[in-house]
């Protein structure tokens, strides 16, 4: 949590512990954008894998319940995937760019898949219909809209107290 705070320019007492202000964004304009950046990035790890999971588990005959864990467990590594190729492209330790995926990252994504599942899952037949069904394509849609809808101002309220992806905008900061 130090090292967070750091990124972020915030002043420490002797002990280390963190003043109350932060240094992420200066006004409500630029946390709206850096907030939105923030979900349109999980948004895209988690559409890629949950598109990915759920069209391999329709086309396997996978059962609901492995389909959406398929679609999941991609939604969570092509989220920190995103996260981590421009850190890593950026010279920071592989440890040092896990760490901060999985701490801007793993709220937001874990929330995007709760919502965006149960939307699919509440739709009748949607898991069911063809890959060639419009009922298919429109719920996944759907769904996705709804994570989007659900997650900005989680990411917002994380972003406005130095957190989730503030961690790794301040690291994209002090890098370039």
């Amino acid at each position: 949590m130090e090292r967070a705070s750091m990124l972020h320019g915030d002043e420490h007492d002797e002990r280390g512990g963190q003043h109350a202000h932060h240094a992420m964004p200066g006004t409500t304009d630029s946390l709206n954008r850096l907030a939105f950046s923030a979900t349109v990035h999980c948004l895209t790890g988690c559409a890629i894998g949950e598109v990915l999971g759920l069209v391999i588990g329709v086309a396997c005959g996978l059962g609901n319940v492995a389909s959406v864990l398929l679609a999941v467990a991609l939604a969570f590594l092509f989220g920190y995937s995103l996260t981590l190729r421009p850190l890593l492209a950026g010279g920071v330790a592989f440890r040092t760019a896990l760490g901060l995926a999985f701490a801007s990252d793993t709220l937001s994504i874990a929330v995007m898949e709760i919502v965006d599942n149960a939307v699919v899952l509440a739709i009748p037949g949607a898991l069911e219909a063809g890959l060639s069904d419009m009922l298919f394509w429109t719920s996944l849609a759907l769904s996705l809209v709804a994570a989007f809808i659900v997650a900005f101002p989680m990411n917002r309220w994380l972003i406005s107290r130095g957190r989730g992806h503030a961690l790794v905008h301040a690291h994209h900061q002090a890098m370039g």
